[in-house]
């Protein structure tokens, strides 16, 4: 079973920056398509973005134009860099295989953004 650690979180102001980043403890080369998910305080835990070995991308609408995903399976990490941060990323972020059973779901890194 693969383990998740999610880590890059903070406290960032609008408008500002971060780059999470999700080792896995086994080798992701056998997964086509990985992805972050995030949740909100009080709300159900939603899909943010993905990325397959071809290095597809695909994002949710909130996000898209603001947020990039890439994975580098050489270090079995995916990352998730975001840029124009809002109020409203503030959530705990979580990464994990988008089809198939999920693996165990990680503790998440937590991202604030507030003024």
């Amino acid at each position: 079973q693969v383990q998740l650690v999610e880590s890059g979180g903070g406290l960032v102001q609008p408008g500002g920056s971060l780059r999470l980043s999700c080792a896995a403890s086994g080798s992701i080369v056998s997964i086509n398509v990985m992805g972050w998910y995030r949740q909100a305080p009080g709300k159900q835990r939603e899909w943010v973005a993905s990325v397959t070995n071809g290095r597809s991308t695909n994002y949710a609408d909130s996000v898209k134009g603001r947020f990039t995903i890439t994975r580098d399976n050489a270090k079995n990490t995916v990352y998730l860099q975001m840029n124009s941060l809002k109020f409203e990323d503030t959530a705990v972020y979580y990464c994990n295989r988008v089809y198939g059973n999920w693996f165990d779901w990680g503790q998440g890194t937590q991202v604030t953004v507030s003024s």
